[in-house]
């Protein structure tokens, strides 16, 4: 059932899309851990999946999700590419922790934590799925299975790779070539602890009021111009974003201070993924903006930065604008997925094997915006794939919510809630880039579904 926003969280949301808020990118589920993957010109983004009801006050973790991007601005759902169902051999119904994927020889491997199981490996011909469990088992054999989460994982130049993980410490094996098994021939069957000191994550006092490493969990392992970076979650709860540094893949790391801090908007919980693409580098991390204050619920947002001269990173300050500037311009004039989104409002996307991903839950008023759409000389008609047992309307406008309108599409009742057809309507030219509202409108809740669309 569609979950709609309290009023105080409604009027916050009317007021950041007035102006240029963009955070956070994803609007139509809760999305925690965000861990981005750069992959053949596109950011593939993996996360954790924060349910709309939150059971005993915990998080409530089913699925992991993925959407994707050419642009930094607007993002392409591909629904849940895996759930805690993708292991026959678990009978474990929540805990879907925090993912990542990376790509090695043609296949995709998704490390994902499960709370109280460990971690296990998934993989898939695509980025975007199907994946499947190649082990029948959990992957990473340990006696604190309890504290096997939050997997990071980098390919070395020398074809070497590594998947850290862990919470309150980091551990780390050095995967083998085939990336589902690894080397036990190194530390405790494989499994090798990293000495945590203060010089290497910094200083925290704990709990018991004695002072300790800062590191707490969701590290994030990287390599950027032969440097190897660690950035983690930091000095318990509250959460920061620390990092340090090191000139070997297996430390020894040396601490190098905060990332990012605290603020009123983000969760209890921050979890952090660092990429470069087309030439500018990005920070993804989760807040808590979108539920209004629900630690369960949280919410993925992005930041662009620059690295310092020396490599080291700023104090990065979490926005509401975000990506300010997208890397390239949207073509309208091949098909655009429903589901490709820069902002919206109210609406839900869901998942059918014959169709794909789609748009549902379309309430009168709620909205889609679509960041820097290149209308080139102009268009003279807007289609669209629509499918309705009751009838509604989409408004094409430019620049605002309310900005100029430059056509309506009658979406008449199709015969069914799965009975797709293509409608089109004649619309008034306009040149050059903008960013394009469709704003759906009718008497009825649950107005139709919305596949696809495209000018001519």
């Amino acid at each position: 059932m569609k979950t709609k926003f309290s009023l105080v969280l409604f009027i916050a949301l009317f007021l950041a899309t007035v102006g240029y808020a963009q955070n956070p990118i994803i609007q139509t589920y809760y999305t925690a851990d965000p861990a981005p993957m750069v992959y053949d010109g596109t950011v593939y983004l993996y996360t954790s999946h924060d349910e709309d009801s939150t059971v005993n006050n915990f998080f409530t973790m089913y699925d992991w999700r993925c959407y994707s991007s050419t642009d930094i601005v607007n993002w392409t759902d591909h629904g849940a590419v895996a759930s805690l169902k993708s292991f026959a051999w678990l009978d474990k119904t929540n805990g879907a922790w925090a993912p990542q994927c990376i790509e090695r020889n043609g296949k995709f491997y998704l490390y994902v934590p499960i709370h109280g199981e460990g971690i296990s490996v998934l993989v898939a011909d695509s980025p975007t799925g199907p994946f499947t469990d190649p082990l029948g088992k959990r992957m990473i054999e340990t006696d604190h299975i309890w504290q096997d989460i939050d997997p990071t994982v980098y390919v070395d130049d020398d074809g070497q790779a590594y998947l850290y993980w862990g919470n309150p410490k980091l551990w780390y094996v050095k995967l083998n070539e085939d990336m589902i098994s690894y080397d036990q021939s190194i530390g405790q069957n494989g499994v090798v602890s990293t000495e945590m000191t203060t010089e290497a994550f910094g200083s925290h006092k704990g709990r018991d009021g004695e002072p300790g490493p800062s590191y707490t969990e969701g590290p994030w392992f990287y390599k950027r111009n032969n440097l190897y970076y660690m950035v983690y979650a930091a000095a318990g709860i509250p959460e920061y974003i620390a990092y340090s540094t090191s000139a070997s893949p297996e430390g020894p790391w040396t601490y190098k201070g905060f990332v990012m801090e605290r603020a009123p908007h983000l969760a209890f919980t921050n979890h952090s993924g660092i990429i470069d693409f087309k030439g500018n580098s990005y920070f993804f991390y989760h807040s808590q903006e979108l539920s209004g204050g629900e630690g369960f619920k949280r919410s993925t947002s992005v930041e662009q930065f620059e690295y310092n001269a020396d490599g080291t990173i700023p104090v990065i300050v979490p926005t509401k604008e975000g990506v300010t500037t997208s890397v390239e311009n949207l073509n309208p004039f091949k098909r655009v997925e429903a589901e490709t989104i820069a902002w919206s409002e109210g609406l839900k996307t869901k998942s059918d094997e014959t169709i794909g991903v789609y748009v549902s839950s379309i309430d009168n008023n709620d909205f889609i915006k679509i960041r820097s759409v290149d209308l080139g000389k102009g268009a003279k008609k807007f289609e669209a794939g629509v499918a309705s047992a009751k009838s509604g309307s989409i408004e094409i406008r430019i620049d605002e919510k309310d900005g100029e309108l430059l056509g309506v599409l009658s979406v008449t009742g199709t015969g069914g809630e799965q009975n797709w057809k293509t409608l089109s309507t004649k619309i008034k030219e306009a040149k050059g880039v903008h960013d394009v509202y469709l704003v759906f409108k009718g008497e009825d809740k649950d107005l139709f579904n919305f596949d696809w669309w495209l000018l001519k």
